[in-house]
């Protein structure tokens, strides 16, 4: 019980910043004055809803990894992603996953319900690269897997580091 609150807590914080935000951006033309990055990724997939026992058993890059290679082996994942491109925006409340024209969001993760992020070389010889996020819910009873195709480790590991800086200011911001 005390996981759900603080869930509620933080979302509820978060939802008050963004409206002073709102108020202080209002004379600038840029409304994504908490995006801190934007990419062009593409949508693999995801595995939703792992129990948690399984979902323990990911701890580490590596068995997140082995685990979508299994999951694309047997079907439930597919190798490729669609042709879509979509944008990733991360900043200091999570991540953004949009449509290109940014009119409809496929995905929002939470700053604070991402588990664990990880990059690698898709493997299939083009460049490529995936980038795999484990979530959690707030009553973090169930994870669930995201998988991402960036254009090159490169994009990956650009991604990567602008979330663990996002990571990095909402920790110093809580300390003070």
């Amino acid at each position: 019980s005390v996981d759900s609150s603080l869930g509620g807590l933080s979302r509820s914080s978060t939802v008050a910043s963004l409206d002073t935000d709102s108020t202080k951006s209002s004379g600038q033309s840029n409304s994504n004055s908490d995006t801190c990055a934007e990419f062009r990724v593409k949508y693999v997939g995801a595995i939703e809803k792992l129990k948690y026992n399984e979902s323990k058993s990911l701890e580490g890059p590596l068995d997140l990894i082995n685990y979508i290679d299994v999951a694309q082996q047997d079907g439930k994942l597919p190798f490729v992603p669609g042709e879509e491109e979509f944008i990733m925006g991360v900043s200091k409340y999570g991540i953004k996953v949009s449509t290109s024209d940014q009119y409809d969001v496929l995905h929002r993760h939470a700053l604070y319900l991402i588990v664990r992020m990880v990059c690698y070389d898709d493997g299939l010889g083009a460049g490529k690269s995936l980038l795999a996020l484990k979530t959690t819910d707030a009553a973090s009873e169930e994870c669930s897997l995201w998988v991402y195709q960036c254009s090159s480790l490169e994009q990956a590991q650009a991604i990567c580091k602008v979330l663990s800086t996002a990571f990095d200011s909402v920790l110093m911001s809580e300390k003070s």
